[in-house]
């Protein structure tokens, strides 16, 4: 009778500790089910683009938790003279080095059609590694540590040329490829908004903690890129780009006899190499809009380094230097979201007008900045530099769509990303040499974006009339 009652006893507690667990963990379960049919919506889950979005928030939140790790040991740890050189040996030991490696990564993804899996999985396992190599030394912020971030940063550049080539053959129908881009960049971007302030907080734990924590999302994100639909590792069609052509009686790609299956067109003759297609091939809209993207590239370098230390020694009006670098640092990725989130809406309707509009609106602003230097102003500009990166650079992937043919669109995105890296890290050195003075700073990032609207606006204004030879984008 007395185990009857206990049991009978026991049944509430049991009731109640299960709706407790319940009610716990229904926040999770709930959050983790709203993503999953956000990144699945519209025919994503289906064609396999929601598991892409769901690993680019991965790599998002990983990069993130080296960058504050990072950012800590070589410039906030130290002062302002000493982090700047702390930043400029950064640069020479990794950026240079990396700038020459750049121009290989396209080259040798391409020889790897049938693994862009493991290739993309092998770059997060690698950032894993490196950052469990770093956390020993990222307290000291010894030479030892600057080989391994030069790793995290091949890899990661690796992981976003082949994350470029892949989303093509993800498509769901009737999916415009910027609209697609769009979620992809937007899912990275709540990712690292998210896993920021968790960094910060693993970084006053230890210095090593927020690399720890960079380990183990890269980790789990080796697993998810094995999960991507196998058509990912298909190069069926694709043959590799080059941005500049061979010879200049090179005919259109798409009007070149076929050579390969020997059923159509001339045969080629004993000692003829078969010329590869070039991006000069296909209209001048691709590569004015690499040329426009390459300055708003090389801006976003140069206000990363420059304003991380002129706010260091001349924080905005009434702020902190730590509030007036979360400033900048908030305008800007609001500004990079809005833009994304606009790309998406305009379904890249004229890229090249948007791609030469934004190019406008960028180097008006920064030319304001610097006649009228002040902390609205310069916030102002962060916001802009972050719309029109954002926007122009999905106005440049629906050219390439557009205008590229499909058998090299692949290695297209592969050359296209890595020439916006290296104008990255162009930028970035301009911005630790220049002297700390704001209105010459303002200065240098108008005549960086003038640069570039002399050298494509003209030209992207002249294919927009012409219209497109082949307009493939919904």
């Amino acid at each position: 009778m007395a185990s009857a009652r206990s049991h009978d006893g026991s049944g509430p507690l049991r009731r109640t500790g299960r709706s407790i667990g319940h009610a716990l963990h229904a926040p999770f379960t709930g959050t983790a089910k709203g993503i999953r049919r956000a990144t699945h919506a519209h025919g994503a889950g289906e064609s396999g683009l929601g598991k892409l979005i769901e690993l680019h928030a991965v790599n998002g939140a990983g990069d993130v938790m080296i960058t504050v790790a990072l950012a800590s040991t070589v410039f906030f740890s130290v002062p302002t003279d000493e982090a700047r050189g702390r930043v400029a040996l950064y640069l020479a030991v990794t950026m240079a080095p990396f700038t020459l490696l750049a121009p290989v990564i396209g080259p040798l993804l391409d020889r790897l059609p049938h693994g862009r899996r493991a290739a993309m999985a092998g770059a997060m396992l690698a950032r894993a590694v490196l950052a469990l190599t770093m956390s020993g030394a990222v307290a000291t912020g010894g030479l030892e540590l600057y080989p391994a971030a030069l790793g995290v940063l091949v890899a990661s550049r690796a992981y976003g040329v082949v994350r470029s080539a892949v989303v093509p053959r993800l498509l769901p129908p009737r999916f415009s490829l910027v609209k697609a881009n769009s979620r992809v960049t937007l899912a990275g971007l709540l990712a690292t908004g998210v896993a920021a302030p968790i960094g910060a907080g693993l970084q006053t734990i230890g210095a090593p903690w927020p690399l720890y924590g960079a380990c183990l999302i890269f980790t789990g994100g080796t697993v998810l890129a094995f999960t991507l639909p196998h058509k990912v590792d298909s190069a069926k069609g694709e043959r590799r780009a080059q941005l500049v052509e061979p010879h200049s009686h090179q005919p259109s790609v798409r009007s070149r006899p076929s050579v390969a299956n020997g059923k159509k067109g001339r045969a080629r003759t004993n000692g003829e190499k078969e010329k590869r297609p070039g991006l000069r091939t296909v209209g001048p809209s691709v590569l004015h809009g690499l040329q426009a993207n390459a300055a708003h590239r090389a801006l976003s370098g140069f206000l990363i380094f420059f304003l991380a230390f002129l706010l260091r020694v001349h924080p905005l009006a009434g702020q902190s230097a730590a509030v007036s670098l979360g400033i900048v640092g908030v305008a800007a990725g609001v500004g990079n979201a809005l833009g994304t989130a606009m790309g998406s809406w305009l379904r890249a309707r004229g890229p090249e007008v948007i791609i030469a509009s934004v190019l406008g609106l960028a180097l008006g602003v920064a030319v304001l900045a610097a006649v009228f230097f002040s902390t609205v102003m310069v916030a102002a500009l962060s916001a802009v530099a972050g719309f029109t990166q954002a926007l122009s650079k999905l106005s440049l992937d629906a050219t390439i769509q557009r205008d590229v043919p499909e058998e090299v669109r692949t290695s297209a995105f592969a050359r296209s990303e890595t020439l916006l890296q290296m104008a990255w890290v162009v930028g970035g050195g301009i911005g630790i040499a220049l002297p700390l003075n704001g209105v010459l700073g303002m200065s240098v990032a108008a005549g960086i974006l003038a640069l570039g609207a002399a050298a494509s606006v003209r030209g992207l204004l002249s294919a927009a009339r012409r219209g497109s030879p082949h307009p493939r984008v919904a």
